[in-house]
């Protein structure tokens, strides 16, 4: 079922985005004062998450706080909405209930956006996600063609966020975004990238456009986005998204039947996914890390990274040494 749109899409926007600014003020105001004690690294505020909290970000561009670990949906929701979705469902379900938000999609990941449209509308929870997705063609009306369908597969409009593909025909693909955005079809807009050797016209992007969010790769194994990109975006106040904190999934066979450093406990890291996770979570420029996954214990470990404390820079040296040494 399609949402009502309003006959003024953009006042709705303004709506919506101070609704959700409020509401993420009212639960910070909420927490107890220990909660907001923790080195936290730039997070200013949380959600409860069982005994301990997870910590959220403000989008620089509107200070609208959104959860610091999201939902990736790359391979992990690629299957035929005809087959049985009880696994996937539980994971949005677990997801929203211990205070994610942000669902990172796009239409070129097999069936993953009529997967999470369906299950989200299913479950009665789409007013309560953040959903980002992505427009990856070539000209002007085959992306609009492109957006229109994931905004149908994804809910309806305003989407919260789309992004430029890998900079697919970008300024093309920016020109019309910055359209939607001012018409109120789309609430945020930003562009894309999963390589180090894209880091250039990343970061020319970066200065050249008006850019709500960049996503790029960053992780304990290679950190390159420290050296210019992330310390750009907190300049030119854009929000990060971090994709391939796991490179891909080589991180765990990197370090399987290895035990994690008793040290790890120092920034309440209890597992190798947080010890990535946690790392990349340490750079206050990063607004959100979307890891995905279609196991509920998965995203459960991978939601607590965004509590308690976080590494400083002392710690992620060391924790850099370490990994060089596996």
């Amino acid at each position: 079922m399609k949402r009502r749109m309003s006959l003024n899409p953009g006042t709705d926007l303004r709506r919506r985005a101070t609704l959700k600014t409020l509401l993420a003020a009212c639960a910070w105001g909420a927490l107890p004062a220990s909660a907001s004690a923790a080195n936290t690294a730039g997070a200013t505020d949380a959600t409860v998450f069982g005994a301990a909290t997870l910590h959220k970000r403000p989008i620089p561009s509107s200070n609208e706080m959104i959860p610091v670990v999201g939902l990736g949906t790359s391979g992990s929701f690629e299957t035929d909405p005809d087959q049985d979705l009880a696994p996937l469902r539980e994971v949005l379900k677990t997801f929203v209930d211990r205070g994610g938000r942000l669902v990172d999609t796009a239409p070129s990941y097999g069936n993953a956006e009529a997967v999470v449209g369906r299950l989200a509308e299913e479950l009665g929870i789409r007013d309560q996600l953040f959903m980002a997705s992505k427009v990856d063609r070539r000209g002007e009306q085959d992306g609009i063609a492109r957006m229109e369908g994931s905004q149908q597969r994804l809910g309806g409009q305003p989407l919260d966020l789309f992004q430029v593909h890998n900079l697919i025909d970008v300024e093309r693909q920016l020109e019309t975004l910055r359209r939607w955005k001012e018409e109120g079809r789309v609430r945020y807009i930003g562009i894309t990238h999963y390589r180090v050797d894209a880091f250039d016209e990343l970061e020319r992007l970066m200065r050249a456009e008006d850019l709500d969010f960049v996503q790029f790769n960053y992780s304990v194994v290679t950190p390159d986005a420290e050296r210019r990109l992330l310390p750009l975006a907190q300049e030119r106040g854009q929000a990060v998204l971090i994709n391939r904190a796991y490179e891909d999934g080589d991180w765990f066979q990197q370090v399987r039947g290895k035990p994690l450093p008793d040290w790890a406990a120092e920034f309440d890291c209890t597992s190798w996914g947080q010890f990535a996770l946690k790392y990349v979570l340490a750079n206050p420029a990063v607004t959100c890390v979307i890891p995905a996954t279609s196991k509920v214990k998965h995203l459960i470990d991978n939601l607590g990274a965004g509590t308690g404390r976080l590494p400083d820079g002392a710690m992620q040296k060391r924790m850099r040494e370490l990994v060089s040494s596996l």
